[in-house]
């Protein structure tokens, strides 16, 4: 069965089996997150069809990256099965499948 991982600064902050593709963009469960690598910012940025998206900050040991992550804490209607699900920007975090 294919995985999902985003990896930052040698540490893998999300893997998942169950994924959500938008855009070209993968899109995790928050269950799959180790929380520990997240800090939520002030930052808010909009899409006509998604809606509000929130971001996080992600930092592995000393090494931090701004507004690397985003989600949707209430999309619209056409984007209900991401809603919460995290997605990176990938020349901030690498994201890849296997399998």
């Amino acid at each position: 069965m294919p995985t999902a991982s985003a990896v930052f600064n040698g540490k893998t902050v999300a893997k998942t089996d169950t994924w959500e593709t938008v855009e070209g963009n993968v899109y995790f469960p928050p269950s799959s997150l180790d929380m520990s690598a997240f800090y939520t910012t002030d930052t808010n940025t909009h899409c006509s069809w998604k809606g509000t998206a929130s971001y996080y900050t992600v930092k592995v040991d000393d090494k931090e990256s701004k507004d690397a992550a985003w989600y949707y804490p209430d999309p619209m209607d056409k984007a209900k099965n991401i809603k919460d699900y995290v997605a990176f920007y990938k020349n901030k975090v690498e994201v890849a499948i296997d399998g």
